[in-house]
């Protein structure tokens, strides 16, 4: 059996993992560790909780320690790209803990957190920088982050770029970094555009795969529930009453189905948080902290939200709603059972979400087991009663909150932008060449579909016989 001691590894890297109870590579490390060690370009197609992350930073830190030299100053030796804030953290942080006897500099940066700060951990130059496309496009325009010097190119879930609409600001990067240097690429899935770009980007690279395209991970227990759209919230708060539902993640398709969803589960009893592109770094970290820390049994989160959830021991993944593609389907699953442990994937399926299974379905080569909940009377009501003491719990977040009088937001990633209150556009340039400031989860712009419910005010009337209003004269000496 292969160890991280038969790859090669330098004895710094080995006594870190070692620390942290590692031993015996994955499938992936085995297949890309020695290769990328010997500055050939990789190819990976492997699903998240492979291992992959470990794959290629285990090599680059080799290679660091193998060559010591200055980073450039505001620019860096190794560039990953990333494109959630969630997994540019949870990528920074391995880089950390597998290096932390090798003195190498790491520094992340990403939308929504302070540009000075930014500026100031790029001035002296970095090892390893790991990016969001949008914000390291800002710090190069603003002309506080240079790539002219950088050795390593690391493009992290390039299906998820690819859904992002990441390409175009990928390849812009790409234009400031020199034309030698060493590429590792990876992604969950392998369709055409993805193998399009991974041809312009590598050169003849060693290509590694451990999962068959678009696959479940195997020890996932799938099932599918058909229920009315209406009754899945009881439902849900049904399937929490099973004390095995201990630490959950539930998906939703849109931000504001995501709060919806928590603020029903807090009410019936189950201690939840919502994460998505629109909640504060801030917040979106004490989320994932509470969840981690057990603090919280449900996760509410969207497609692009979740891709940095890397959490041990989640015993559930339930689909609130089903998504609009099989490949975030297998995302979404893959939450659980990571690490070699069991997991349980449940769907709740409306009647107008059957296409979307029958394409996971025919996706995944697999026939999920169903049970039908659609005539099911016991879903009126919740089976719990919430904890303000109030009645029905439907009844009462049917009624339409002040902030709730609008139309429901796009769904994260895609979609068409919802127009303003004065009836331009939502995303200006829509259908053009993004700005350099555009990044999905740096939280820049003002969410959409936001509206004004505040009351018009009307001008009071004039007394009767008033007549109409004095103009104002100078000579008067003050306004009326």
């Amino acid at each position: 059996m292969t160890t991280f001691k038969d790859l090669g590894l330098a004895e710094p890297l080995l006594k870190a993992l070692t620390a942290k109870g590692y031993e015996i590579p994955t499938p992936i490390q085995t297949q890309a560790i020695p290769a990328a060690m010997t500055g050939r370009d990789i190819l990976g197609v492997a699903q998240t909780g492979t291992g992959k992350t470990a794959a290629f930073a285990l090599p680059i830190l080799h290679r660091l320690a193998a060559d010591r030299k200055p980073a450039p100053r505001r620019g860096c030796r190794v560039l990953v790209l990333s494109p959630t804030r969630e997994l540019a953290s949870q990528i920074a942080e391995n880089f950390r803990a597998y290096g932390k006897l090798l003195n190498i500099s790491v520094t992340v940066v990403f939308g929504g957190a302070k540009m000075s700060t930014q500026v100031r951990a790029l001035a002296p130059g970095v090892d390893v920088l790991v990016a969001t496309p949008g914000r390291l496009i800002d710090h190069i325009g603003q002309k506080t982050c240079f790539l002219g010097e950088t050795e390593i190119l690391v493009l992290d879930e390039a299906d998820q770029m690819l859904d992002l609409g990441f390409f175009r600001p990928i390849r812009q990067i790409v234009g400031y970094m020199p034309k030698k240097r060493h590429n590792l690429f990876f992604s969950a899935t392998m369709p055409p555009e993805i193998a399009k770009l991974a041809a312009e980007l590598l050169d003849k690279p060693v290509e590694v795969s451990v999962t068959p395209q678009a696959t479940t991970v195997e020890k996932v227990d799938q099932r599918v529930i058909f229920v009315e759209a209406g009754k899945k919230r009881p439902l849900l708060a049904e399937l929490f009453a099973d004390p095995a539902f201990n630490r959950v993640i539930v998906f939703t398709r849109t931000k504001h189905g995501a709060d919806r969803v928590a603020d029903y589960l807090e009410k019936v009893g189950v201690e939840a948080a919502a994460i998505h592109g629109d909640k504060r770094q801030g917040q979106r970290e004490r989320a994932l902290a509470d969840f981690k820390a057990g603090k919280v049994r449900a996760l509410v989160a969207t497609d692009i939200a979740s891709r940095g959830i890397d959490v041990d021991a989640v015993s559930h993944v339930v689909n609130f709603e089903l998504p609009m593609t099989p490949e975030a389907y297998v995302h979404r699953i893959g939450r659980t059972a990571r690490a070699g442990a069991g997991g349980s994937a449940v769907s709740l399926c409306a009647d107008d979400e059957r296409l979307l299974l029958k394409a996971i379905q025919k996706t995944t080569r697999q026939t999920l087991p169903a049970v039908d909940r659609r005539s099911d009377k016991s879903l009126v009501a919740p089976p719990s009663q919430p904890r303000n003491q109030g009645g029905d719990v439907e009844q009462k977040l049917a009624q339409p909150k002040a902030r709730e009088h609008r139309r429901e937001r796009r769904p994260e990633g895609g979609g068409q932008p919802h127009r303003n209150r004065n009836g331009g556009g939502g995303n200006k340039g829509a259908g053009q060449a993004q700005t350099p400031r555009w990044d999905p989860m740096a939280g820049e712009r003002r969410p959409d579909g936001v509206a004004d419910t505040r009351p018009i005010r009307q001008p009071a009337a004039a007394p009767a016989g008033a007549g109409a209003p004095r103009s104002f004269k100078p000579s008067q000496g003050r306004r009326p």
